[in-house]
């Protein structure tokens, strides 16, 4: 099977967002790209992610032609896709419907930098134009919001994350949702303080070298 690690990669990247609630029912989608070969891996559309197995992930190229797979792939390809040919750092991608995120979606509201865990996500999350899900437009207004950040609300619809692996896309979700529940909650009992200004410079920098360094192979 073409690219099975990497398939594996995104099945447990989705049985993750199942699990946490960040994707909802059959609703959601992730993808990864593979560095060798430039092809991209992503859930099929319209399956329960809890049946899913490897082979289901379809293996598509850059311009959303399957290569291998017996699925259709998700409906939200042309995003992903789209993003993937204007990025070249990005090396995966997480579309959620989680709940808290969703709600400032459909507000139109940019989740603010109430927390310094913002500093994952880059900053304040924008809201992106709405447009039809499956449809390019909706790609395009995601990469016009997103800006130098790795996230983006996606108007009336969800979220949509980004990362040098799938997995940091998974993550960056996972802390937009949570910052997400925490500025809701700050907003229903008054006013929330935002991060002072330039702090979110200071935090990436610090949240860079976050973590136990990686061994090096001899």
């Amino acid at each position: 099977m073409l690219l099975e690690g990497l398939r594996t990669e995104v099945l447990d990247a989705a049985i993750q967002c199942y699990k946490t609630n960040l994707i909802q029912g059959t609703a959601g989608n992730i993808s990864a790209r593979d560095r060798k070969t430039g092809y991209v891996l992503i859930t099929p559309t319209g399956m329960r992610y809890e049946t899913l197995t490897p082979a289901d992930v379809v293996v598509l190229d850059v311009q959303g032609t399957v290569v291998d797979g017996g699925r259709k792939p998700s409906s939200e390809t042309p995003m992903h896709t789209a993003v993937y040919r204007a990025c070249e750092h990005v090396m995966g991608i997480a579309h959620t419907h989680s709940i808290f995120a969703t709600t400032f979606a459909c507000l139109g509201r940019a989740i603010p930098p109430v927390h310094y865990l913002i500093a994952v996500a880059g900053g304040s999350v924008p809201v992106a134009e709405y447009a039809t899900y499956g449809t390019p437009e909706m790609g395009a207004n995601a990469l016009r919001a997103i800006g130098n950040g790795k996230a983006v609300l996606l108007r009336n619809h969800g979220v949509l994350t980004i990362g040098g692996s799938v997995g940091e896309a998974v993550n960056v979700a996972a802390t937009v949702e949570y910052i997400a529940q925490i500025a809701y909650q700050a907003l229903l009992l008054g006013t929330p303080e935002p991060l002072p200004e330039g702090e979110i410079s200071r935090l990436i920098t610090k949240l860079a070298t976050h973590g136990q360094p990686v061994p090096s192979r001899a």
